[in-house]
């Protein structure tokens, strides 16, 4: 580990674990696969079953159990494994996620809450920002928890970590950050249909509240389901179109969050060059295109939604074994107040739409 400063926040760590010290180590010559990918596939079966016995959700099972595991990254035999889980999985992973969105489904909600559910969007950026300044954390960290929130989990948060590039945040922020988005969606989807219950809201307005606040897709699609069958139906619409803004979102993000390049250490890269976005998630956008002109049978859009999840959840718990746990311990509470201000700001957001413009 390579310390930059003073501040035991501030190290040279990215989302793959791609640390100095780490990095030479798994990229030594002939270090195989197998005993990094073993262990992240064995937790994340233990989080699988957890989350179906328990009723918690998967990635934060996911998420606790590698970092309880997390000695394990002081062999560096496991490096290699573990970088390759949380790195191509991911990107795999945000991949197979696009069959499960087409143009029409966007389309089909009109453009009324079409806006409104970009506010709400546009909001919980802002308080994800909000709850960073507040707590001292870089704008980075708002980014992350608001980009998560707005858009789509977990996952999301894993896709724009991938493009604000290494030293913006250390990799305990990251960790800290999935914990508090995977503990507020579980969270939401439990009080937020009481909410729209207490509110006499409509299926319809129940939906809209529901899709375009609950953070994970999973969980808002449950809650709407838990309101009722339409507010469901609609609920997956309205959060099946924010999935759909996740490339245009991470686009945005890469421009505006670039890091530096040439000799000069000021000198920006050709807008042209902060555009280009990763090739995941262009795949990903042409997997929607795709998806919207070539319909999938019900059972191929159902196994590549597992296939997807399960993917995501190895890269998650591959993800929480390379953080380091002294880092998270010293960041306390400050750490999870971008996700808190993103939450609460989607939410009332959502709420103000819902119950005077729907």
């Amino acid at each position: 580990m390579v310390k930059l400063a003073n501040d035991p926040n501030q190290y040279a760590g990215d989302l793959y674990g791609e640390l100095t010290l780490a990095e030479s180590g798994s990229k030594a010559p002939g270090q195989p696969l197998l005993p990094g990918l073993a262990i992240c596939v064995i937790a994340s079966c233990a989080a699988a079953w957890l989350s179906e016995h328990y009723g918690m959700p998967i990635i934060l099972m996911g998420l606790l159990l590698g970092l309880s595991l997390n000695f394990v990254a002081s062999d560096q035999r496991t490096h290699r494994g573990l970088d390759f889980a949380s790195r191509t999985f991911l990107r795999v992973g945000i991949v197979i996620l696009g069959t499960q969105v087409t143009i029409a489904q966007i389309t089909a909600l009109g453009l009324l809450p079409f806006v409104g559910l970009a506010l709400v969007m546009l909001l919980a950026f802002a308080g994800g920002m909000l709850g960073a300044k507040i707590a001292g954390q870089k704008p980075e960290s708002g980014v992350l928890a608001g980009g998560a929130t707005a858009i789509c989990g977990a996952s999301a948060a894993l896709a724009l970590y991938s493009v604000l590039g290494k030293e913006k945040l250390s990799q305990a922020q990251f960790a800290l950050t999935l914990v508090g988005i995977s503990v507020a969606s579980a969270l939401a989807m439990s009080f937020y249909p009481i909410i729209a219950d207490l509110l006499h809201l409509t299926d319809r307005q129940a939906g809209f509240l529901i899709g375009a606040s609950i953070h994970d897709v999973a969980q808002a699609i449950g809650g709407g389901y838990a309101f009722s069958d339409e507010g469901g139906s609609y609920a997956t619409i309205v959060k099946l179109a924010r999935v759909a803004l996740l490339a245009p979102v991470v686009a945005l993000v890469a421009l505006a969050f670039a890091p530096a390049g040439g000799d000069d250490p000021g000198a920006r890269l050709p807008i042209w060059r902060r555009l280009a976005l990763p090739w995941f998630i262009t795949a990903f956008l042409t997997t929607v295109v795709l998806n919207s002109m070539i319909s999938l049978p019900e059972i191929a859009t159902t196994w590549s939604l597992s296939l997807s999840k399960a993917l995501l959840l190895l890269a998650v718990t591959a993800t929480a074994m390379r953080s380091r746990m002294d880092l998270i311990m010293q960041m306390g509470w400050q750490a999870v107040m971008p996700v808190m201000g993103a939450t609460l700001a989607s939410l009332l957001a959502a709420l103000a739409f819902t119950i005077f413009v729907m």
